[in-house]
């Protein structure tokens, strides 16, 4: 794996510096990166998707581990260190990973294909929750592997009643399970960032929830644009709702399964203007 210093010489050599825009804080921990290899329980010949490889750290070790890789880096300059360290021993997609907020880009997409995948990134945090969200529903993709800003973690981690419970954390964990995989400090990083980061792991759930994406959508954002006023004063006094859910109910204080039942109302099985 690259150390701090090899990471330092690969951008020195070609006049670069670290873009703050890009949010480029290159991991450099080799213990961190061995223990997010280790949690993805990867086997030779596992196709692995990484999104912001920077200069190749993770995906060197990620081809030495034998693995099928695919990296999506935006930045061309990154781009092109990674692909003259490793040249034809991956798939290199240049480019936005995203194309809006609710897709993956087509270049992506196209060289993920139809075969199933692990994601195994230390991610931009601006792609973070849109791409985690994405693979979340995607039937491909077999569990995310990520470093992710520690804020961003709290929520996937969060419990009904609090304030980070909401959108993000219910729609990635109504189809996938998550898990702390471990802390870390800003000096795991370099130029170290002004946050704490954390690693987790989101695996789907063995049965997966026979629930729509967008009717989920729909009472998220139904619910929780309003998260502090009664369900009753939501959705009306005289809608009949679920057993052993109130009226009085605030939607932050829900559980998953509660939401669930909740999207059964006719008022979230069809699009409404």
């Amino acid at each position: 794996m690259q150390t701090i210093s090899e990471i330092r010489a690969l951008l020195e050599q070609r006049g670069l510096h670290p873009k703050h825009r890009l949010g480029q804080n290159f991991l450099h921990d080799q213990n961190q990166l061995r223990k997010l290899i280790h949690a993805a329980a990867l086997q030779p010949g596992d196709r692995v998707v990484e999104v912001g490889p920077g200069t190749g750290t993770l995906s060197e070790a990620l081809v030495d581990a034998g693995c099928r890789l695919t990296a999506c880096e935006l930045d061309a300059d990154m781009a092109q260190i990674v692909s003259d360290r490793l040249g034809d021993r991956i798939t290199l997609v240049h480019g936005d990973c995203l194309d809006g907020p609710r897709r993956l880009s087509e270049a992506l997409n196209e060289a993920i294909g139809s075969e199933p995948f692990k994601l195994v990134a230390n991610l931009p945090y601006g792609a973070a929750s849109p791409l985690m969200s994405l693979l979340a529903v995607d039937p491909r993709c077999q569990g995310q592997y990520v470093t992710i800003q520690r804020e961003v973690g709290e929520r996937l981690l969060a419990n009904p009643g609090t304030k980070t419970w909401g959108p993000l954390t219910i729609y990635v964990r109504a189809y996938c399970s998550v898990e702390l995989i471990g802390r870390l400090s800003p000096q795991c990083f370099w130029p170290a960032p002004k946050v704490e980061s954390v690693m987790i792991a989101i695996t789907p759930h063995p049965s997966r929830l026979e629930l729509p994406e967008s009717t989920l959508n729909r009472v998220i954002q139904t619910l929780f644009t309003k998260r502090r006023k009664q369900l009753g004063s939501i959705l009306g006094r005289q809608t009949s709702l679920p057993e052993g859910i109130s009226s009085d109910r605030r939607p932050d204080s829900l559980s998953i399964e509660e939401l669930i039942a909740l999207s059964t109302l006719p008022v979230f099985q069809t699009e409404h203007e």
